[in-house]
């Protein structure tokens, strides 16, 4: 994140618009994808008027403290701010350059993207002005409809790459997430219940029985076993380069934990943190907000090993129990060089009914397992799953849905 701000003073307030380029500029970043509504406005105008603007890298900070509240925020603000915050006639210029990157293929890295997502925001819709009547000269262009090989916007948003989406797309995702459910398969647990029509007699309650009629009469009683889904533990990876999907999945945490109950949620990076109670919170932008508020490795490197060493040596005996199903969430990178992460993974592997591995790089279709964390995490697994989009979400509850018996060890 380019956080350095130039030093030279904005453009000074005399001309009596300067609130309404602060409420533009919010504009903007809620067009980008920021949740920033009146009530921010009203803070930054008060802040600035407070701090003053005596150099821009005070007014940048000042609207920094405002607008943003989420490390995955700061580089849409930066880029927003640096662009809109120009000369008028330089931000026509920039604009011209970034708009071909809207209208041409994804762009591949991530500060192309939130270039792409700045741009959206920042380009104007061309309408007539006020007063100003649309030109009758100018003939309608005629539209040639073929439907045989088109595709819904649904369809192309299920199989979009969530780093290639748009503030738009990214905001419907969010949506289609929020109604997902996740049926896992109830399997048998190791009590019973009272059933006239079970398989299995429940001698205790017999012989009790009996000892009403004197033990002249024996009415055989009968029992079933309770089933239940298992437990269900989300490990998630949230390093740098697992950013972009992290912040998708944890909209996906946090339906499946407003959906069912034994959810348990952590996120590792550089040191593990427990989210499960932060994440039963009904409103998911409260939730995020106390998320983001407790987690301190946002963003940064991966050690995997010592985050799962922690998990088993403090979590897997809590959390693990009745079979618990295990969902792994990492590109394998480690910045450990995966050491002691054989060993961990084998001892998870052990204490839980299934361990399912999800994978963004499985997107790609010559992606091998190389990496030596990778080859640590492949060798001790039930199955692997890519995560890279709506339907590859899908796809996961639907295999959690038909879940197969527990593995022989």
């Amino acid at each position: 994140m380019a956080s350095s701000a130039p030093s030279e003073p904005p453009a000074a307030p005399s001309s009596g618009r300067f609130a309404a380029n602060v409420m533009h500029f919010a504009r903007v970043l809620r067009a980008a994808g920021l949740p920033v509504g009146p009530g921010k406005v009203l803070d930054a105008l008060r802040a600035v008027e407070t701090v003053g603007v005596r150099n821009r890298r005070d007014f940048y900070w000042t609207l920094h403290a405002v607008f943003v509240n989420r490390r995955d925020q700061r580089e849409i603000f930066d880029q927003a701010f640096h662009i809109f915050w120009r000369k008028p006639d330089l931000l026509e210029k920039i604009m011209q350059l970034l708009m071909p990157q809207v209208e041409g293929a994804a762009p591949a890295g991530a500060d192309e993207e939130m270039n792409r997502r700045v741009a959206e925001a920042l380009a104007p819709e061309k309408r007539p002005g006020v007063g100003e009547a649309p030109d009758d000269d100018q003939q309608p262009e005629e539209i040639e409809l073929d439907a045989s090989l088109s595709f819904s916007e649904r369809e192309i948003l299920q199989h979009k790459d969530f780093e290639q989406m748009s503030a738009e797309e990214i905001a419907r995702a969010k949506a289609s997430i929020g109604r997902m459910r996740l049926p896992i398969q109830d399997v048998p647990t190791r009590r019973f219940r009272q059933d006239p029509t079970g398989w299995r007699f429940d001698m205790r309650r017999t012989l009790r029985g009996s000892l009403r009629g004197g033990g002249a009469v024996i009415d055989l009683k009968r029992k079933r076993r309770i089933r239940r889904h298992p437990p269900l533990v989300v490990l998630c990876d949230i390093s740098g380069s697992m950013e972009r999907y992290s912040r998708m999945l944890l909209h996906f945490m946090h339906a499946v934990t407003s959906d069912r109950d034994r959810v348990h949620s952590f996120l590792f990076g550089t040191r593990l943190t427990n989210v499960t109670r932060q994440l039963r919170n009904r409103d998911i932008d409260i939730a995020l907000r106390k998320v983001g508020e407790l987690v301190q490795d946002w963003s940064g490197g991966t050690r995997i090993g010592a985050c799962l060493r922690e998990f088993n040596h403090d979590w897997s005996r809590r959390v693990l129990g009745q079979g618990a199903v295990v969902l792994f969430i990492t590109d394998g990178l480690d910045r450990d060089a995966a050491e002691g992460l054989e060993r961990e993974m084998e001892r998870l592997h052990r204490s839980c009914r299934r361990l399912i591995w999800l994978n963004p790089l499985l997107r790609y279709e010559a992606y091998e397992p190389v990496a030596t964390g990778a080859q640590a995490i492949v060798r001790h697994v039930d199955d692997i799953r890519t995560i890279h989009n709506l339907e590859s979400l899908g796809q996961l509850t639907a295999a959690l849905a038909h879940m197969a018996p527990k593995r022989q060890e």
